[in-house]
């Protein structure tokens, strides 16, 4: 909706074109303009609209540049205002600028406000309606000519110019930042902005709120940081210098100290001294003393305990000889009881040898006759079998005739197992044959297959909804009633892949994408699976119903190679029938022919004589109309893109040749192998049956020569009866005879018993008289040795004790004197009186020192060495150094304190910079994306990056646009030289385009930024704002333009506001826009058809 404006001395008007809404029935929505001047006045809250927070809802101008009164309410979306030159088009756009606290300079007209009310009138108004969810806010600026000042008001409130500013910066408006408002005189200046200031503004137009805020801090934080290491680094040298400085002293000073803890030292180990000499005698006069006590009356027991001792000793020898006279009259006894018994025992021995010779002569006997009768049982059995076996044997003449029939069998068996292993050679000759054509088609198919996979890669890397929908159709054809073609861009198999550009800059990209079908219903089926049940966005098309694929061209080929057309563009390459035929209905391929550069040359009589609607040259499409007024031929070329999908040549019907061939190798293969089983089954019942035979013919041969050997054991086992019967042996004489010597012997052998048994009786009592008699002397023995070598032990202890008693008394006498004179010496040198105790400062001084002479003697010897290396030393340098180190500790505590102060900061700017870096690249990349999508869709290059040389200056960083408008050309950076005007302005309005949908700002205006662009560009981009400004969700637009290229694409949700400039327009409030809106539908309805 739009509303008038007037010019008092130039009346003007300005009026809207909205789309109207779609007929459902027609496909191209319908267009209609209408133009009114006045509007009701504009609602408080625009809640049923999608205007976003801070749009505009109400523009009024009062005496404000041309105009006298005008209201404007833009719509929420795109808002083109056109007029010509001059007409007011650019005083909204400073109206805008000014009424949100915007500064006059940055206009490019004036520096100073009141140069923008209206000539001739002292005061002027600007007021802003913008859209909140919390109730619009109006704000209003009256200008006074004569104090160059304005007046503040929101809400019709008065307020001051901080507070509109605070209150316009809330809702994120930033009329000084070219990303969001770049007004007619500074398009050009856009391109000069630096990297540095294009990020800034970048920043405030789209980033969070916090990111600019971030990047100052991070500016900020790394200057203070500098400053910090400059200070840090001065500091750091002083103190080396310092450092440096006390370091030439350094030795000197500790010469000085070390000499002095060397003399303090020397000191308290010569007072030391006298103290330890004195104390370890003092100790070895204490030992002495006791040890000279504990001997003396160690003397006086040992004197006591020999008395005793003597009349023992006297005692036991007495009763020791008494004993051995005894001993020896046993051992007499003794020795002539043992003779005796020992004769006894050798008489036994001889009689129980001839008892054991008689028995085992009977056993011998005895085995033998038991072991003949069981060989002559055994033989006669033997016997016996042999006899019935040689009854039951058959007769050896019928037996010939079958071993003859079966040695025939196993001849005829052999030759059948030679055959048989002859086929079974054969076979696997052509089963290694079979196999080996099986390895060639499938290494084919692996290699077609290849070739199929990198156009199946290409289509998922670009559509991989229509690469998902492929792979679920693969597997659900059977849901199919008829045929179903892939899509057309894996169907198509060029015939010549430098071909392909022509295909693919023929067919749009969305029909080379989508699935041909034969059937309504199938096309049916399938979308409601694919895009209603798996939300896929896929294309589909239905082939006709009568087949174009075949249909001859309206003119012969070779009526037209005069002109260089070698080919249609049906012949380049192959496809299923109902691709072709759809191909052909569509897109006419067996009418648009395809010539060389010499068609090029020839163009202009190409199109006079041969009337060709479209043709294409080596590198170019033409296509020629007539125009329908003038029947004018008008043409139109353009350059042919580089093909993408279809330069992979994969020949579908010699694939389907190699599965056929592979399937039947696949059946041979199986027919040979069912063979091979057979042949085996075969081979192994022959096998089976040839032993079967061998073994009979082997019974047969063993039962012929079996009879003969019967009888000849027969006779050999008789003859070994007989004499075996003959050799016989009465066993009960001979154990009669046996028995009776036996008993003669036992009765000898009794008596012989008891008289030994009477004998080692007497012998063993006086064994048990004498032992004990022995173990009597042996304790006599034991005891006076004990006693006697107990009196020699004590004699000689009582001799050594006494002498040690005299020595340790003499020495006693003489430590003792020695303690007396130590002690007088210890006391002069420590300055001690007779009565004074050893002080408290010598007694902690001593503790540390050595405790012994031999250690306390190296030590002063090696002391007073050192002391005496240490010449020509200077107390000053001393006092000179203490004073410098005291200023070295001070100063390192300052450093200290700046280190922690800069790590700090760069704890600081590590978060922030975490903080700001990564939304911006973010951000960066989000640009680059669409903004290299806008330029792709021009057929051109663009891309924008984050750049800096040096991650650390934050300051330096920027926003760099490089771009290419020619394919033979690099990207270059956008600058004011580089660049036409035109290519400016394109860029210009393209990263404007690409911040659009990812913008904070509620709105963006763009004053005549297309002035400078060629038809073409100026049309692309066009569609670009009208495609990107109308989205949902997105900010409001303002595209100013004097001029609209012909036949241009509108949108439902945008705004045309039209501003009109002549001497017969209706004053403001004559204008109603519903009076002239039924009027004019009036005259409508009521015209002739």
């Amino acid at each position: 909706m739009a509303t008038p404006s007037r010019k008092t001395s130039t009346p003007s008007s300005l009026a809207s074109k909205r789309a109207l809404p779609r007929d459902p029935s027609s496909e191209v929505p319908s267009k209609r303009k209408s133009s009114a001047p006045p509007a009701p006045p504009p609602l408080p809250l625009q809640s049923s609209r999608p205007f976003v927070e801070g749009s505009i809802v109400r523009i009024v101008m009062e005496n404000f540049l041309t105009y006298d009164v005008c209201e404007v309410s833009p719509g929420p979306h795109l808002n083109m205002i056109i007029g010509a030159n001059g007409t007011g088009k650019s005083s909204i756009v400073c109206a805008i600028c000014l009424g949100l606290a915007g500064k006059p300079a940055f206009m490019g007209r004036a520096d100073k406000v009141g140069f923008f009310v209206k000539r001739g009138c002292s005061k002027g108004m600007v007021e802003i309606e913008l859209f909140r969810n919390s109730g619009n806010l109006t704000i209003t600026r009256e200008i006074d000519v004569a104090k160059n000042q304005s007046s503040w008001f929101i809400n019709k409130k008065s307020t001051t110019q901080k507070v509109v500013e605070e209150q316009v910066a809330a809702l994120n408006i930033q009329v000084g930042n070219l990303c969001q408002f770049l007004p007619q005189d500074k398009v050009g200046e856009f391109a000069k902005l630096s990297k540095i200031e294009l990020l800034e503004a970048t920043e405030k137009s789209i980033g969070p709120p916090e990111m600019h805020r971030y990047h100052c801090e991070l500016k900020n934080f790394r200057e203070k940081e500098k400053q910090l290491e400059t200070s840090c680094k001065e500091k750091t040298e002083y103190l080396e210098k310092m450092i440096q400085r006390n370091e030439r002293y350094k030795q000197d000073v500790e010469r000085f100290y070390e000499r002095k803890r060397h003399l303090d030292l020397i000191e308290m180990l010569e007072a030391k001294r006298p103290w330890v000499e004195y104390e370890n005698v003092r100790q070895e006069y204490e030992e002495v003393k006791l040890a000279r006590d504990r001997v003396k009356e160690e003397v006086r027991k040992l004197k006591e305990g020999q008395i005793p001792m003597t009349r023992r000793i006297e005692e036991i020898e007495r009763q020791r000889q008494s004993l051995e006279a005894r001993i020896k009259e046993k051992a007499t006894d003794i020795k002539e009881t043992s003779q005796k018994c020992k004769q006894k025992q050798d008489i036994i021995e001889r009689k129980d040898k001839q008892i054991e010779e008689l028995q085992q002569a009977l056993i011998v006997k005895q085995n033998e006759e038991h072991d003949r009768q069981r060989r002559i049982s055994n033989t006669r059995k033997m016997i016996e079998d042999l006899q019935n076996e040689l009854k039951t044997a058959e007769n050896c003449e019928n037996l010939q005739p079958q071993i003859d029939a079966i040695t025939n069998d196993l001849r005829r068996i052999q030759d059948e197992k030679a055959s048989c292993e002859g086929e079974v050679i054969d076979k696997r000759g052509e089963k290694e044959t079979l196999e080996k054509e099986k390895k060639s088609v499938g290494d084919n198919i692996v290699r077609f297959d290849n070739l199929m996979n990198q156009k199946e890669d290409k289509l998922r890397q670009r559509y991989r909804d229509t690469y998902d929908a492929v792979l679920w159709l693969r597997n659900n054809r059977d849901k199919f009633k008829q045929r179903v073609c892939e899509p057309i861009m894996l169907t198509i198999n060029m015939k010549d892949n430098k071909n392909a550009k022509y295909i693919e800059n023929h067919i749009s990209s969305n029909d080379l994408r989508a699935f041909v079908f034969e059937s309504q219903e199938d096309m049916e089926v399938f979308l409601k699976e694919i895009r209603d049940n798996k939300k896929l966005r896929v294309n589909a098309v239905i082939a006709p119903k009568s087949s174009y694929a075949d249909k001859a061209p309206s003119r012969s080929l070779n009526d037209l190679k005069q002109y260089g057309f070698f080919s249609y563009l049906r012949e380049l390459f192959d496809a299923p029938d109902p691709v072709m035929s759809f191909l052909c209905c569509h897109y006419h391929i067996h009418e648009v022919p395809v010539g060389t550069e010499r068609t090029r040359e020839k163009i202009e009589r190409v199109i006079q004589e041969t009337r060709l609607k479209q043709m294409y040259t080596a590198e170019e499409k033409y296509v020629v109309k007539t125009s329908f007024y003038s029947n004018k031929v008008i043409s139109s070329n353009t350059s042919l893109k580089v093909a993408q999908f279809l330069t992979v040549t994969v020949d579908l019907e010699q694939r389907r040749h190699l599965e056929e061939q592979l399937k039947e190798i696949n059946r041979k293969l199986q027919a040979v192998e069912a063979g091979l089983i057979a042949l085996y089954e075969r081979n192994k019942h022959l096998e089976h049956k040839d032993n079967e035979l061998r073994q009979k013919k082997k019974e047969l041969l063993e039962r012929k020569t079996k009879k003969r050997q019967l009888e000849q054991k027969i006779s050999s086992k008789l003859g070994s009866l007989k004499l075996m019967e003959q050799d016989t042996c009465n066993l009960e004489e001979e154990e009669r005879k046996a028995s009776t010597k036996i008993k003669e012997i036992n009765v000898q052998k009794a008596k012989l018993v008891t008289e030994l048994t009477n004998f080692v009786k007497i012998c063993t009592s006086l064994h048990i008289q004498k032992v004990d008699l022995i173990l009597q002397n042996t304790t006599v023995i034991s005891e006076k040795n004990k006693l006697e070598s107990d009196y020699m032990a004590a004699s000689s202890q009582l001799r050594l004790t006494e002498q040690h008693f005299i020595e340790l008394d003499e020495s006693r006498q003489r430590l003792l004197q020695k303690c007396k004179e130590l002690m007088k010496r210890a006391r002069q040198v420590c300055n001690l009186g007779a009565e004074q105790t050893v002080p408290q400062e010598y007694q902690t001084a001593f503790q540390d020192l050595p405790n012994t002479l031999d250690e306390i003697d190296a030590l002063l010897t090696e002391e007073r060495s050192r002391a005496s290396c240490f010449t020509g030393l200077n107390p000053t340098v001393v006092e000179e150094y203490t004073k410098r180190e005291e200023e070295i500790e001070q100063l390192t505590e300052e450093l200290k304190i700046k280190k922690v102060e800069l790590d700090k900061y760069r704890e600081n700017i590590s978060q922030v910079k975490e903080r700001w870096l990564n939304p911006l690249k973010e951000l960066v990349e989000k640009i680059n994306e669409k903004f290299s999508n806008f330029f792709s869709s021009m057929q051109c290059a663009g891309e924008v990056d984050l750049h800096t040389e040096n991650e650390e200056d934050y300051d330096k960083y920027g926003i760099r646009i490089r771009v290419k408008f020619r394919s033979s050309t690099q990207l270059h950076e956008l600058t004011p030289h580089h660049q036409s005007g035109g290519e400016r302005s394109v860029s210009t309005m393209l990263y404007l385009m690409a911040l659009q949908e990812l913008n904070r700002c509620p709105f963006r205006v763009v004053d005549e930024i297309n002035q400078g662009m060629d038809p073409i560009n100026e049309r692309r981009v066009f569609e670009m704002v009208v495609n990107t400004a109308c989205k949902e969700n997105t900010s409001q637009y303002f595209f100013i333009t004097p001029k609209l290229l012909q036949n241009l694409p509108y949108s439902e949700k945008m705004t045309v506001l039209f501003v009109y400039n002549g001497p017969h327009m209706l004053e403001p409030n004559r204008w109603n826009l519903k009076a002239f809106q039924r009027r004019r539908r009036r005259i409508t309805f009521t015209q002739p058809q």
